[in-house]
C-alpha cells in the first residue's frame, strides 16, 4: 500500500486521507484542534471528536462515529481508533490490510491526563508518528512539579492584589489546567471560548472544578483565557493582571519574552522527545515515518538508534505495506 503526503497523509490504494489540511470527500480526523479540521464531505472520527467539531462549526457534521476499539470494516481494509491521550476524543488510527498493520499516531501524549482518555499503544508493522517535539531539547519536567509552580504563581499574584491570567488553548489545555488546579482551592473564571468547550467536556462525563464565566465578577480570581483572546475587552479592567503562558514550548526560556508575558510554564498535551522514543519502542514497527514538527530531526535520531526511519514531509512517496 502506497502512502503519500500532500497537505495531509494519503493512502491512494484505499483512497483514504488522514488529517488532510484541505477539503476532501472522505477523511479521518484524529482530533478536533483547528489545525486538523476542515469541512470535509465525510469525517471519520470518534464520537467526542465529532461533537467538538460540530461545536466549532456551529452546525451538524457529516461524519461516521467510530467508538474506541471497534474494528470498522471497509471494502479493502479495516480501521480501528484507539485513544491518543492528547485531548478528549483524540485518536490513533490503526489500519489493517492483507495481514499488515499501519498505525498513525495523530497528536499523542503517553503520560497521564486529567481530561483525555489514556493512550493505548498497539503493535504495528509500519508507524507514522508525529514529531511536534521531536528534538532532544524538548524534554519536559514532571507535570506535577509544573502544576505546583503554576499554583504558586497564582497564589503570589492574588496575595499581592493582582489577577493571574493563564493563557491556555480553549480546547484541551484549558480543561486540563482546570483539572490540575482542582485541589488548590483557587477561584476560577474562564473565558467564554473555553467555557463553551468546558460544557461539552462535562456533558461527555469529564469532571471539572467549579468555575464562573469571565466577566460575571469584577474580582474573578484566576482567569483562564485562550492566547488569541488576551486582548479581549473582557480582560480590560482586571485588577493588576499578570499573564502566564502555558505550553510545551516553555522549555525555551526565551518564550516568556517573545510572548510578552510575566511567566511561562511547560505543560503540554503532546509527547515530549523521550515519550516519542518510548512510543516508537513500544509499537515495534519495522518501518517508521515521522510527520509534522521536527520530522527530519526525529527520523535522524531514530536511525541513529537503529530504526528504519525517514520523514514523511516534505512530500515524499514510498511503499509502506
Amino acid at each position: 500500500m502506497d502512502v503519500c503526503y500532500h497537505a495531509g497523509i494519503y493512502l491512494p490504494e484505499i483512497d483514504l486521507w488522514l488529517d488532510p489540511t484541505t477539503r476532501r470527500e472522505r477523511a479521518v480526523v484524529s482530533h478536533a484542534h483547528s489545525d486538523h479540521v476542515r469541512r470535509h464531505g465525510r469525517i471519520i472520527a470518534t464520537p467526542d471528536t465529532l461533537r467538538l467539531i460540530a461545536h466549532r462549526y456551529r452546525r451538524p457534521v457529516c461524519g461516521e462515529a467510530v467508538p474506541w476499539g471497534q474494528r470498522q470494516e471497509f471494502t479493502s481494509f479495516s480501521l480501528t481508533l484507539l485513544p491518543a491521550g492528547h485531548v478528549r476524543g483524540s485518536a490513533q488510527v490503526l489500519i489493517e490490510r492483507r495481514g499488515q498493520r499501519l498505525l498513525y499516531s495523530g497528536d499523542l501524549k503517553l503520560s497521564p491526563s486529567h481530561t483525555a482518555e489514556p493512550a493505548e499503544v498497539p503493535g504495528a508493522d509500519v508507524l507514522i508518528v508525529e514529531a511536534t517535539f521531536g528534538r532532544p531539547r524538548y524534554r519536559f519536567p514532571p507535570a506535577e512539579e509544573v502544576t505546583r509552580d503554576i499554583i504558586a504563581f497564582c497564589r503570589t499574584v492574588l496575595a499581592a492584589g493582582g489577577t493571574p491570567v493563564l493563557l491556555a488553548y480553549a480546547l484541551g489545555k484549558a480543561q486540563e489546567l482546570m483539572g490540575r488546579l482542582a485541589d488548590a482551592g483557587l477561584p476560577l473564571a474562564v473565558h467564554p471560548a473555553a467555557a463553551a468547550v468546558c460544557q461539552l467536556y462535562e456533558a461527555m462525563g469529564v469532571p471539572l472544578p467549579p468555575y464562573q464565566l469571565l466577566g460575571s465578577d469584577p474580582a474573578p480570581g484566576v482567569v483562564i483565557c485562550p492566547p488569541h483572546a488576551r486582548r479581549d475587552p473582557l480582560l480590560i479592567g482586571l485588577r493588576a493582571p499578570r499573564l502566564a503562558f502555558v505550553s510545551g514550548w516553555a522549555v525555551d526560556p526565551s518564550l516568556r519574552y517573545r510572548m510578552g508575558v510575566d511567566a511561562a510554564f511547560c505543560l503540554s498535551d503532546h509527547a515530549d522527545y523521550d515519550e516519542l522514543l518510548e512510543y516508537v519502542r513500544r509499537v515495534g514497527a519495522r518501518r517508521i515515518y515521522t510527520v509534522y514538527g521536527f520530522a527530519a530531526d526525529l527520523a535522524a535520531d531514530l536511525r541513529a538508534h537503529g530504526y528504519d526511519a525517514s520523514p514523511l514531509n516534505p512530500p515524499v512517496q514510498d511503499r509502506l505495506l
